[in-house]
């Protein structure tokens, strides 16, 4: 006859393992290989604690109610794209072939098609790059689209705020939109938001936390991107956030950021991601600023053939993985990738080591300085492996943290944005990008990398391969929980 403690016992197992099988079958569809078995061994090891964090952050994708907001986005910019078709010229069919893949790639992936006529000027020093912002916004007429992941009022951004408040006065339209998680760990961030509603402009936190049905997302998935277009003017793209240099750290580590400055027909691209966004927090389509049938498409302006990538976790595909892979496949002489998270994924890091061992010169400029523990070290468990395959690896020197990322591909091809290259920028965080395919533009960026390896220093596979075997151990422990998508 079976105790009530047997039994207990019995039906204990029976749950494990049912909870174990629908481990099994639930968590590897649509999931990396890697992911899926990092989930399964935590699960395994500390089941409570495991299937606790699965049910907070288990999921890639943002809400239902975000999905079906972003099949509205898409709708439109698809429509603007065929409106506003195609246009490439000046190129050699030469030139054309090589563009022609990645044009339809990045095409099918967002709906914004490439366009020539574009000026892009490279901007790297991080306290002019806000003085150009603040200059910038001092001849706005019309309209300001601000969008920042970080968004902080400090000594640093007062003059942007300054700036705003005077083109409210003068009749300008500003909108504002900054990630909800994005600033909590700042301060005066109350302050900001109280100094925003009272110059008059309009403003809102991105992805706030809900808990409501259909529009719950796990807490960790932000976004990430840094857009401001001022009239159909111009635009800027890149990494840095509107805060001070130090980011208000306790340490001494600084930042050092890059940025893009385009004018030209590319900047109604740029006002077309801002409007999706806006219209995920707001449900407002803002066809001021976006629709060529309210407003002419701005004029072309110079000679950068462009087209602007947005990426995340609303979209069916990971559109910046798939665009960086195809352009590190298409590389024939030089790749020089600038990160500070390069956490690459197993098509990234295969594409990375093949084209090194077909000879092209693969170069990736991280920094000695480390902000965030685990990526850092998750980052540095792949150096070996890409030091035994022939890639160069140069670390910015401390305390300055290279927050820049940016992508040369040969002599003709860019990229700049805020997408770093791991796991949480291809299946997580909301991006966007530039993509230059232009000369001119590539040997500004290249002026800007000579610089930035002349302030680093190159790894040595002897010597790193010497590092003990605590390091190794905290490098090996966090490539496993940067799996954890």
């Amino acid at each position: 006859m079976i105790n009530d403690l047997t039994l207990y016992s019995i039906i204990g197992v029976i749950i494990h393992w049912l909870i174990l099988i629908a481990v099994l079958l639930f968590i590897p569809r649509k999931r990396k290989p890697t992911a899926a078995i990092a989930w399964i061994l935590i699960i395994f090891f500390v089941p409570i604690v495991g299937i606790t964090l699965y049910f907070v952050i288990g999921s890639t994708k943002l809400s239902k109610r975000r999905r079906n907001q972003q099949k509205i986005v898409d709708s439109y910019i698809r429509k603007l794209g065929k409106t506003q078709p195609e246009k490439i010229t000046g190129l050699s069919q030469q030139q054309q072939n090589r563009y022609k893949p990645l044009i339809n790639l990045n095409y099918n992936l967002s709906g914004l098609p490439a366009r020539s006529g574009n000026e892009v000027k490279i901007l790297a020093e991080y306290n002019k790059i806000i003085a150009d912002i603040v200059k910038e916004i001092d001849k706005s007429r019309e309209f300001i689209s601000l969008q920042y992941f970080i968004l902080t009022l400090d000594d640093t951004t007062q003059p942007i705020f300054d700036a705003l408040e005077k083109a409210i006065k003068r009749g300008v339209k500003v909108r504002v939109l900054f990630d909800s998680l994005g600033i909590m760990a700042y301060p005066r961030r109350k302050e900001m938001k109280q100094l925003l509603t009272s110059i008059g402009a309009e403003w809102h936190p991105i992805l706030p936390l809900s808990l409501k049905k259909n529009s719950y997302n796990r807490p960790d998935l932000r976004n990430h991107r840094k857009i401001l277009v001022i009239d159909d003017n111009l635009a800027y793209i890149g990494s840095q956030n509107l805060i001070d240099r130090s980011y208000h750290r306790k340490d001494d580590i600084v930042y050092d950021e890059l940025v893009a400055k385009i004018q030209g027909p590319a900047v109604r691209h740029c006002s077309a991601v801002f409007a999706g966004d806006w219209f995920c927090e707001t449900d407002q389509k803002l066809l001021d600023i976006t629709d060529p049938r309210k407003r002419p498409m701005p004029k072309e302006i110079g000679n950068s053939l462009v087209q602007i990538l947005p990426s995340g976790s609303g979209y069916k595909t990971e559109n910046n993985a798939l665009l960086f892979s195809e352009l590190i496949h298409t590389a024939k002489k030089s790749i020089v990738i600038t990160n500070p998270y390069f956490v690459p994924d197993e098509t990234i890091l295969s594409a990375v080591k093949s084209a090194a061992y077909r000879g092209v010169e693969v170069t990736i400029i991280n920094s000695e300085a480390i902000d965030q523990w685990l990526v850092g070290h998750a980052m540095r468990s792949f150096y070996k492996e890409l030091l035994e395959s022939g890639i160069k690896i140069h670390l910015y020197k401390k305390p300055t943290l290279l927050h820049s990322k940016h992508i040369t591909i040969d002599d003709d091809i860019a990229v700049i944005g805020s997408s770093n290259m791991d796991i949480r920028s291809f299946e997580l965080n909301l991006e966007c990008v530039l993509v230059a395919y232009d000369t001119k533009v590539v040997s500004d960026l290249k002026k800007v990398q000579k610089q930035n390896l002349v302030r680093s220093r190159q790894l040595n596979l002897s010597n790193w391969s010497k590092r003990s075997f605590w390091q190794n151990l905290a490098d090996s422990i966090s490539r496993l929980t940067s799996s954890l998508q």
